[in-house]
């Protein structure tokens, strides 16, 4: 029998239960123990874990959020961390740990791994940019949040005659606007990947309104690069969190400013925030985070670790954590090719 570890680290997102439930059942089906993990790394540093069984697990794969609970508490910050959290590991008599986590929650389980702790991963982020997956849990439902979002304001900007900006969420990477943008119907994207001219979308807005069409949604993600007609590039103002990743939230109001010093009229801003990473997962995330926790658990009882369950090409496969950690996935170029043909 081995005792599997099992964590939830930093924010929470849509399909982390179901993930959690598939972990606990796989498990079962191998005669392995697992030994949940609150709040993240922070709860193997404070021994705070309790066992669970597939009973536990009854009922919450349409669950939002984690049962387990997420924290962005990074334990290394303290003295002797990482020394006192493998003591931790080797005095629960754990056998391995699957940590289900993004960006930050990921570089340190690289950092655990190469201390010699046995770890698997599953990517979770509603933000989609980890490298080495083709898409991350909480992904999918995040896009239909907002794209259900862009529906509704379509109606009250017709009706007003307004400029709507919805600010999506996205650190890095402008997947969640140029999906829900497209899918939407936007009439402009805004991502960190490539700054966005302010003239374009001031052009964008006249010729609509030559059109007969009093009205322009723009999406614009939490880190989108805003350029002026002087070359400087606006952006939002840099604060991190406990991992030293970047906490971002306000270009939408920047840029409505922008935009009102330049005598667009009625320009209103909505920011979608959390709204992203709550509730009910959709369908597809549900079965993302199955596939996914279920394979870790494989990984685990094969004793391949230092790994991360991922998808690629529709198949669910190992790739190595130290491929991955670090590293940041961008949106494919084509993708935004595709949303400029719709632009205006």
């Amino acid at each position: 029998m081995v005792r599997i570890g099992l964590l939830t680290g930093g924010g929470d997102c849509p399909g982390l239960n179901a993930a959690i439930r598939a972990v606990v059942r796989a498990a079962d089906r191998y005669g392995h123990r697992v030994i949940g993990i609150r709040e993240g790394w922070q709860g193997l540093f404070t021994r705070d874990v309790r066992p669970l069984t597939a009973k536990d697990t009854t009922g919450i794969l349409a669950q939002g959020g984690t049962i387990l609970g997420g924290s962005r508490d990074n334990p290394l910050k303290y003295r002797r961390g990482l020394q006192i959290c493998l003591k931790n590991f080797r005095q629960l008599k754990l056998n391995a740990v699957i940590s289900i986590g993004g960006e930050g929650t990921l570089k340190l389980a690289d950092v655990f791994s190469k201390a010699g702790m046995p770890v698997v991963c599953v990517p979770k982020t509603i933000d989609n940019d980890t490298w080495g997956t083709d898409v991350t849990i909480g992904f999918d439902t995040a896009v239909q949040v907002a794209t259900d979002a862009i529906d509704r304001l379509h109606t009250t900007a017709e009706s007003h005659d307004r400029v709507m900006i919805v600010e999506v969420m996205g650190r890095h990477a402008g997947w969640i606007a140029a999906m829900a943008g497209i899918a939407g119907g936007a009439d402009a994207i805004l991502v960190p990947e490539e700054p966005f001219d302010l003239s374009e979308l001031l052009k964008i807005i006249r010729v609509r309104a030559k059109r007969g069409r009093h009205f322009t949604i723009a999406v614009v993600s939490e880190d989108a690069r805003i350029r002026l007609t002087n070359g400087r590039i606006l952006k939002t103002p840099l604060r991190h969190d406990e991992y030293g990743d970047v906490k971002l939230g306000g270009i939408g109001e920047t840029l409505a400013r922008e935009l009102r010093s330049r005598k667009v009229p009625d320009v209103r801003v909505t920011v979608l925030g959390h709204l992203q990473r709550g509730g009910t997962p959709t369908a597809a995330d549900r079965v993302l985070a199955t596939r996914l926790g279920a394979f870790a658990v494989e990984l685990v009882h094969e004793k391949k670790f230092g790994m991360m369950a991922s998808l690629k090409d529709n198949k669910i496969q190992a790739v190595s954590m130290a491929d991955t950690a670090g590293k940041l996935k961008t949106i494919d170029p084509a993708l935004l090719r595709i949303a400029r043909i719709f632009f205006g």
